[in-house]
C-alpha cells in the first residue's frame, strides 16, 4: 500500500517522500512471496469488490506504461463442502457469500461439482460433496514487480524515496506532522502510514491493543511434471476442506521452481523485529500431511523453498483505513489481516486521492476505525 500510494500521489503531481526501513521490495513483510492471489468476487465482504476491480485497471495501467507483466488471469477456483458454514477470514459461509457477491455484482463465474472439478483439474482429488466456485478472472498478480514498478514510476515522476531508513516517531502538529527517523528529521503537510506489521508498535495506543501480528509459512513443492502446474493449466484455488479454522490452505500455479501451497494460522502472535524466519522440517511435513497429501496428485512432500511472512489482523479481519485519532493529518492504512495485496493498487489511489482533494472515489467508511471501538 505504501508503493501504490507513493505512485499515485506522484502522478497527481504531490511533493511526496516515502520511507521505509528495508529496501522495498523485501521480504520482511507482508507484500512478498513471488505470487499473491487476487479474484473479484470477495466473501470477505461485497464492500472489497471496487477495489480489486478497479486494482485490476490499475495493473493494467502500469503494465501498458512499463512493459511489465503484473496481474494474470489464469482463473481461480474456491472449494468447500457443499452445504457448510466454514469460516474464511472472518466470515462464516464463505463460499455463499463469494457466489452471492459474484451474482450480485455480475461477475463472470461458474458453480461446479466435485465430479465437473476434477475433470476440469486432474490434479485435484475431492471428497465429492464439495461445491465449486471458478472464476475465470481470478489468478494472481507478482507483488515484487507490483512493489518495484510502482516505485520506479513514483520516482520517474518526481517523488523520493528514503530505504534503509526506521521511522521512529510521529508527531503531528497543527499545520504540519514531523516525522522522525533514526537518520533525520522530516516536517510534512500530511502523513501516510503504513507500516504493516510494524504499524502497532510504531504508533501505539489503540493499535498496540487492537493489531495481533502473526507468523505464516509457504512452501513451494516439486512437482512430477511441471506442465501440469504451469499457468493456464493449473488455478490457483483456496480449498475450505474441514469445519475449523485450520481446515483451509490455498495454492497457486508454477512460475518458477515449485507448486506453491500454504495455509494459515491464528494462534501464535509474534513481533516484526523477532521472527523465526526458518521454516522447519515439522512446518513442513505438518502442510504437507494435513492439507496436500492426498488432495493434490502429481505434487510429492519434496520441499524446494519457504518463506515467511506476516498478517497483521484486525478483530473482525477486516482493513484498517482511516485518519489518526490525534491527527487528520496523518492517515493509517493497513492490517489487511491476510488478503491486502490483490486490493492495494486502489487502495494506494484512494489514499491518495483522501490526501490531496480529502475524499475518495472509493468508499473507505467500512474500514473506519470505529467499528472496532464500538
Amino acid at each position: 500500500m505504501g508503493s501504490a500510494t507513493l505512485y499515485q500521489l506522484a502522478r497527481r503531481g504531490a511533493r511526496a517522500l516515502g520511507i521505509d526501513r528495508f529496501r522495498p521490495p523485501h521480504d520482511r513483510g507482508s507484500s512478498h512471496g513471488e505470487t499473491r492471489i487476487t479474484r473479484q468476487a470477495i466473501g470477505e465482504g461485497e464492500d472489497y469488490v471496487p477495489f480489486v476491480q478497479r486494482s485490476h485497471e490499475i495493473w493494467r495501467e502500469l503494465e501498458a506504461d512499463t512493459g511489465e507483466a503484473l496481474l494474470f488471469q489464469v482463473g481461480g477456483l474456491l472449494l468447500g463442502r457443499t452445504g457448510s458454514l466454514a469460516e474464511h477470514h472472518g466470515q462464516a459461509d464463505f463460499i455463499a457469500r463469494t457466489i452471492a457477491a459474484a451474482r450480485h455484482r455480475d461477475i463472470p463465474h461458474e458453480i461446479l461439482d466435485a465430479h465437473e472439478v476434477e475433470r476440469r483439474f486432474p490434479q485435484l482429488r475431492l471428497a465429492g460433496d464439495e461445491t465449486g466456485y471458478y472464476e475465470p478472472g481470478a489468478g494472481f498478480v507478482r507483488p515484487e514487480r507490483c512493489v518495484a514498478t510502482q516505485l520506479d514510476r513514483a520516482r520517474a515522476l518526481g517523488a523520493v524515496t528514503q530505504t534503509d531508513e526506521t521511522v521512529t516517531r510521529i508527531a503531528p502538529g497543527t499545520s504540519a506532522v514531523e516525522v522522525i527517523t533514526d537518520r533525520g528529521r522530516y516536517v510534512a503537510g500530511h502523513v501516510v502510514v503504513t507500516a504493516g506489521a510494524w504499524l502497532p508498535a510504531l504508533l501505539g495506543g489503540a493499535f498496540a491493543g487492537t493489531l495481533r501480528v502473526y507468523r505464516q509459512v509457504l512452501c513451494w513443492f516439486a512437482p512430477e511434471e511441471p506442465s501440469a502446474f504451469a499457468p493456464g493449466a493449473f488455478p490457483i484455488f483456496i480449498w475450505i476442506h474441514g469445519a475449523g479454522p485450520a481446515g483451509y490452505f490455498y495454492g497457486l500455479p508454477m512460475v518458477s521452481t515449485g507448486v506453491k501451497l500454504a495455509t494459515e494460522q491464528f494462534r501464535e502472535t509474534t513481533a516484526p523485529d523477532h521472527v523465526k524466519r526458518e521454516v522447519s522440517p515439522a512446518e513442513i511435513e505438518s502442510l504437507y500431511t494435513a492439507h496436500v497429501r492426498g488432495r493434490i496428485v502429481g505434487v510429492g512432500d519434496r520441499c524446494v523453498r519457504t518463506e515467511t511472512c506476516l498478517y497483521t489482523v484486525t478483530p473482525d479481519s477486516r482493513f484498517l483505513i482511516d485518519r489518526h485519532p490525534d491527527s487528520d493529518r496523518v492517515i493509517v492504512a493497513s492490517p489487511c489481516s491476510g488478503h491486502g495485496f490483490k486490493h492495494s493498487a486502489a487502495i494506494g489511489e484512494a489514499l491518495a486521492e483522501l490526501v490531496l482533494s480529502g475524499k475518495s472515489r472509493l468508499d473507505l467508511a467500512p474500514f473506519s476505525r470505529a467499528r472496532l471501538s464500538a
